[in-house]
């Protein structure tokens, strides 16, 4: 039996899930509509980034290489969904700590991913050439 999905996939998911869970019940605060968004959003931002750091495997780095041009699974529709995803568990975090004062966060860290996704691209646009122009053109961010 195959253990990596398993591993890498499920059972981090289960486990942030877990600790989400204790978030939204342990926070203070009103448990309303705005709360179980962000529950939902946080968890689905997770789960996104979990699959796409699952899906790159070993091309996955912190800094800028290119190793390989991943365009399966959900390579296939958004070029950096961990920066996306991550933008959604932030959001949902946001929501369920109800800090109105933590929102300046937002477009910092969405500058800082914006950044990081031109980095990236010209790296693999250097390497890979027409063919990551033509991944680029197809997907979206």
């Amino acid at each position: 039996m195959n253990r990596g999905p398993v591993l890498r996939v499920w059972l981090p998911l289960l486990l942030a899930s877990v600790a989400l869970g204790f978030a939204f019940a342990l926070l203070p605060g009103p448990r309303d509509i705005l709360r179980w968004a962000g529950l939902v959003l946080a968890i689905a931002g997770l789960s996104g980034v979990i699959v796409a750091r699952y899906t790159l495997g070993r091309s996955f780095s912190i800094l800028p290489k290119a190793t390989a041009l991943v365009t399966r699974g959900i390579y296939a529709h958004i070029r950096n969904p961990i920066y996306v995803f991550g933008m959604v568990f932030t959001v949902g975090l946001l929501l369920m700590l109800r800090k109105s004062y933590l929102w300046f966060v937002l477009p910092i860290f969405a500058g800082l991913q914006i950044v990081r996704a031109r980095k990236e691209a010209r790296v693999l646009e250097a390497r890979f050439g027409d063919a990551y122009r033509e991944y680029r053109a197809r997907t979206w961010f």
